[in-house]
């Protein structure tokens, strides 16, 4: 069994919020044993991944660890296995009084489990806890075709997204 220890403290999802979802699933923050719960498969889902063993996902979570206070993710646990997640990565500035702006990134919610509105409750968890840790703002990149679905949320289009790639040339999926 793998080790219960988490990214960071539960007590920063909101109550209300994680009341919230459809009995038998549970949010929290990512823990080391859930590599064995599928994580890894539910963010395929999203984007293209490589080949990620348990030592390289246990140095990046370590690696997160020790960035305290900057990275924050979620995940959706049910009968078991991880089926939704999603992080928020808190950007600490000198403007806006040193505030903190929060980055909504890599929100997957495995195929099966799609049209529950587990989508939906994940960005309001991430949006809890960048509350409760001062954030004046959280913000995201998305594609077109996914844009309906953050202004359900509450996001609002205020921008445009650019890119410059340093690693060579591919199509979306794997471009990340």
């Amino acid at each position: 069994m793998g080790s219960t220890e988490a990214l960071f403290s539960a007590s920063l999802i909101s109550p209300e919020v994680a009341g919230s979802f459809p009995a038998g699933f549970t949010i929290r923050p990512l823990e080391k044993g859930d590599y064995a719960k599928g994580f890894l498969d539910c963010l395929r889902v999203l984007t293209w991944m490589g080949d990620v063993s348990e030592a390289e996902f246990n140095e990046r979570f370590d690696e997160m660890l020790e960035a305290k206070g900057t990275y924050y993710f979620t995940v959706i646990e049910h009968a078991g296995r991880i089926v939704g997640t999603g992080a928020l990565v808190v950007e600490k500035k000198f403007i806006h009084q040193r505030g903190k702006c929060g980055h909504i990134e890599e929100i997957s919610i495995a195929k099966e489990h799609q049209g529950k509105g587990l989508g939906l409750k994940m960005i309001q968890t991430l949006d809890s806890v960048a509350i409760n840790l001062g954030c004046y703002k959280n913000i995201l990149n998305c594609g077109a075709k996914n844009e309906p679905f953050y202004v359900k949320c509450g996001y609002k289009n205020s921008g445009l997204e650019m890119s410059h790639y340093f690693e060579e040339e591919r199509d979306e999926y794997h471009r990340g």
